[in-house]
């Protein structure tokens, strides 16, 4: 029994929780780029580096309240800043809309055009993040590390592994499942989140009802900047904040939404925790957990890994390329053939 338990907090450790806490902020990014779908029709590229300006955004005004002294522990003082990183990301985001996409949008261009023009924003803000912060690993975290100890979980329990599990994963998931659910309260039982749901099934007829497009279009860029900020934070504060990683996140982001049926915010949810799991199940060495399942005579000296941590992305690329042959409106649009 205590090898099949040892097992088991093994897999919590190094692939159940990681995974989970993954797969949430894979969810707000997800929601954002789905939202963006749904309401302004194209998908928009500059998500990840839109993630990546209101996590910078988010560590400078944290620098700016340590110098100060000013910290909440024993939680990250990140959290403290993060409201204003929300701010200046939704301003940036508006500004990007009246500057670049409202000229396209008027003109009724094709999303493959606004597809395009959203790489280009993308290239330009990833050059200012760039430009202002660097290239190099920031922290986030500088509250408690950990709410469970490897050390105090083997003490307590008498097991050979050790579970630990950070704060940051248990805020990540907190404020994850906290802003999922205002989000789809939003939605569903506002005046407004209605009014957003009759512009994305049908904007003329959403137009001739009194819907207000500039309102609808202002507020999903005010909720998607806020997703999107949201969902780069808990990632650095998770691993940390390094710019060239969260451009890398808009794959993993796109297939979490394709998965789903792009425009389905339960899908977007559901697509980012499969495409989290399948990261970290398939560059998993599940050599010691085979130790505890397994006789020791039919193991041999290999990690009993599928893939290279190296690849990571190479997985989502691969559900991403599956998803569009065998189902391209996702695997949960009812809409699907």
């Amino acid at each position: 029994m205590h090898d099949l338990a040892n097992a088991f907090v093994l897999l919590l450790n190094y692939l159940i929780v990681p995974a989970t806490t993954y797969g949430c902020q894979l969810a707000l990014g997800a929601l954002g780029v789905s939202l963006l779908f749904s309401v302004l029709r194209f998908s928009n590229f500059a998500h990840g580096e839109l993630m990546s300006f209101g996590t910078m955004t988010t560590l400078l005004v944290t620098w700016w309240l340590q110098a100060r002294g000013l910290t909440i522990q024993p939680l990250a003082t990140a959290l403290l800043a993060l409201p204003v990183g929300i701010f200046v990301t939704v301003l940036v985001s508006l500004g990007t809309d009246r500057c670049v996409y409202r000229y396209y949008r008027a003109k009724r261009s094709d999303p493959i055009v606004l597809l395009i023009v959203s790489i280009g924003v993308m290239l330009v803000m990833s050059g200012i993040v760039r430009f202002i912060i660097g290239t190099d690993d920031r922290t986030l975290d500088d509250g408690v590390r950990f709410v469970v100890s490897a050390k105090g979980f083997r003490d307590l329990t008498g097991l050979q592994e050790g579970l630990a599990i950070r704060a940051t994963q248990i805020m990540t998931i907190v404020l994850a499942a906290a802003s999922v659910a205002l989000l789809f309260w939003f939605l569903h039982y506002t005046k407004t989140g209605k009014a957003m749901r009759a512009y994305a099934d049908n904007e003329d007829l959403a137009g001739l009802s009194g819907i207000s497009a500039q309102r609808v279009v202002t507020i999903t860029w005010i909720l998607a900047a806020t997703l999107a900020t949201l969902a780069g934070v808990l990632y650095g504060l998770d691993k940390s904040f390094r710019p060239f990683v969260y451009q890398q996140l808009v794959l993993p982001i796109f297939a979490a939404a394709i998965v789903g049926g792009f425009g389905n915010p339960v899908g977007a949810i559901i697509g980012g925790f499969i495409v989290a799991f399948s990261e970290v199940a398939l560059t998993y060495s599940f050599k010691r957990f085979l130790g505890y399942v397994v006789p020791a005579d039919w193991t041999s000296d290999s990690l009993y890994q599928l893939i290279s941590t190296d690849y990571k992305y190479a997985v989502s690329f691969v559900i991403l390329i599956v998803v569009l042959i065998v189902r391209p409106s996702g695997f949960l649009n009812r809409r699907s053939a």
